[in-house]
C-alpha cells in the first residue's frame, strides 16, 4: 500500500503528504476484533500539498470547504482492504474538487421556421375543434 496516490494522469500525490491513523474498528471481526487496528483514517491536507498547482489548489479549497480531507474506511475486516479503500476514496474526493467547471449554457431561442410549424399546428387544431362545436 504505501506509494504515492494516484489522483489522474497529471496529479500524483507523494506519500510523504498522506497522513495514516489507525484503529480498532467496530462491527464484524470474530476473535481477532478486540486485537487488531483494522479501522483506516486517511488524511491530507489540500493547502499545504506540493503536487497541485496553486490554481487546483484554489478550486480544491473553495470546494471543499476544509483545508484537510479526512477519509476514514472500516467496512472491511482486513486492514489491508480498508487501507485500499480510503485511498480509492480520497482520490475520488481529490478528482471530483479539481475537476474543471462544466462548460456554460449558451441560451437559445426557437427558430423562425419552427415557431411558424407551431402557431400553424395551434391555429388547424384550433379549427378542428372549431368544427366539432355545436353553435
Amino acid at each position: 500500500m504505501p506509494g504515492p496516490l494516484i489522483v489522474n494522469d497529471s496529479v500524483v500525490i507523494p506519500d510523504t503528504e498522506l497522513v495514516w491513523r489507525f484503529s480498532r474498528s467496530s462491527g464484524p471481526g470474530g476473535q481477532g476484533v478486540n486485537t487488531t487496528d483494522s479501522r483506516v483514517e486517511l488524511s491530507f491536507d489540500v493547502a499545504a500539498t506540493t503536487a497541485l498547482s496553486d490554481a487546483l489548489k484554489e478550486r480544491a479549497l473553495s470546494r471543499l470547504g476544509s483545508p484537510v480531507i479526512t477519509i476514514a474506511a472500516s467496512e472491511f475486516r482486513s486492514q489491508l482492504r480498508n487501507r485500499a479503500a480510503a485511498q480509492e476514496r480520497l482520490a475520488q474526493r481529490l478528482r471530483e474538487a479539481i475537476a474543471p467547471p462544466p462548460k456554460r449554457r449558451r441560451p437559445t431561442k426557437p427558430s423562425k421556421g419552427s415557431v411558424e410549424r407551431r402557431l400553424a399546428a395551434k391555429k388547424q387544431r384550433s379549427a378542428l375543434k372549431r368544427l366539432r362545436r355545436e353553435d
